[in-house]
């Protein structure tokens, strides 16, 4: 059977697999700035027989298949954090970032799955295209890849993206497949500008405080969240930096506000940044100061189809250990994947690649943490056989 044949094949890759994902977390890059990362996984790709090609700022797009039918989609990130980093394994990143996230991990498993799904590439009944992305941590590279044209040349019908989790009380290997909604909320990064007016600390009357400004609104976009949301909703907003002023004895003529603001629902995300405009703009309108508010890089939420879902789980539970689905998936970290799932039939894959009774006790983005390896060869199965079989439902139905 094919599947006995995939899973023999992952296999034989087991050791191939840890040495690409050791050489991609040695040189660990960030953002769109991914000169090493991104010819490594282009030499990966023309060895096994792929004419990879650009796709965006620094993304890469490769085919497989028969050219006919519908199309599959499989999503990897390649970009790290910049973390220094402080696990203790042989092969740490020593250029001051660091795969805290584990996109070595994704971008390892699908060159897996392309050498699998080339090998076998006369059994697809259809096309599978990869997708290896940049600037994931940035919210940026999804949706740069979408206007380069990702999506198209062949249209996509449907796609898979999987996450690597380290420091959950699951034990290694446990694949968790999304169930139908929304699995990981939108985000949303922003900036307050405040434009008071500098004076002497001692006549505070020729001034406007902009350091009193800045700390009225962050007490204002908290209140924002405990008055004006139901306990029924799910959302966040953070104020993670705050400057105002560099004297003892100087009124701060400006101010700058950075956060970050995230929920589970589009129209409530509609309401958070209009009220976050409102609250900083007429709180600082009251203290004769001025506020600008910049809305930077943001995703929206990541919505799983339900045929997906359910298709998927299916396809894996005879093939690996499978988790029942689950709406969420772990944390409340935001994914840009959440493009691609507005545009077209999507879901969430995680794998579970570090139990904390097993020693890997760090989370994610931590500086000292680490990743089962060995799950490596579970990605590949999950990301080829989950095509392989999508593809066969599609033409048999």
């Amino acid at each position: 059977m094919l599947v006995d044949k995939i899973l023999l094949e992952a296999e034989k890759l087991k050791e191939e697999l840890i040495s690409i994902r050791r050489a991609l977390h040695e040189y660990a890059e960030t953002g769109f700035e991914l000169t090493e990362t991104k010819a490594f996984v282009w030499e990966q790709l023309v060895d096994m027989g792929y004419v990879p090609e650009k796709c965006g700022k620094s993304g890469i797009v490769a085919c497989v298949g028969n050219n006919k039918g519908k199309t599959f989609l499989l999503r990897a990130d390649m970009d790290a954090l910049p973390i220094r980093e402080e696990a203790d394994v042989e092969y740490a990143c020593t250029t001051g970032n660091m795969h805290a996230c584990g996109h070595d991990m994704h971008t390892t498993m699908l060159l897996g799955a392309a050498k699998i799904l080339k090998k076998y590439e006369y059994e697809l009944e259809g096309n599978v295209k990869l997708m290896f992305q940049p600037a994931e941590e940035l919210l940026e590279g999804s949706r740069d890849m979408i206007s380069a044209g990702i999506l198209e040349n062949p249209s996509v019908d449907a796609g898979l993206m999987i996450h690597v989790l380290s420091g959950v009380p699951i034990e290694s290997g446990t694949v968790i497949v999304s169930g139908p909604g929304i699995s990981a909320p939108s985000a949303d990064y922003f900036t307050i500008e405040i434009e008071g007016k500098g004076c002497h600390g001692s006549s505070p009357q020729d001034g406007v405080d902009a350091a009193l400004v800045s700390s009225y609104i962050l007490i204002g976009l908290q209140e924002l969240l405990a008055r004006e949301i139901s306990i029924a909703d799910r959302a966040i907003i953070t104020i993670g930096s705050i400057n105002a002023g560099e004297a003892h004895n100087v009124i701060a003529g400006t101010g700058i506000l950075r956060g970050s603001m995230r929920t589970y629902d589009e129209e409530l995300r509609k309401y958070l940044k209009r009220r976050i405009i409102e609250i900083s703009e007429n709180i600082s309108n009251a203290y004769r100061a001025k506020a600008t508010i910049i809305f930077d890089s943001g995703t929206p939420c990541l919505i799983n189809d339900k045929n997906l879902s359910e298709s998927i789980k299916g396809y894996l539970e005879d093939v690996v250990t499978v988790m029942g689905a689950k709406e969420k998936i772990a944390g409340g970290g935001s994914e840009d994947f959440a493009y691609i799932s507005q545009k077209i039939p999507t879901i969430m894959v995680a794998i579970a690649a570090g139990n904390p009774a097993s020693g890997y006790i760090y989370p994610l983005h931590h500086p000292k943490v680490k990743f089962d390896e060995s799950v490596l060869t579970i990605g590949s199965v999950v990301y080829s056989w989950s095509a392989i079989k999508y593809l066969q439902e599609k033409i048999s139905g």
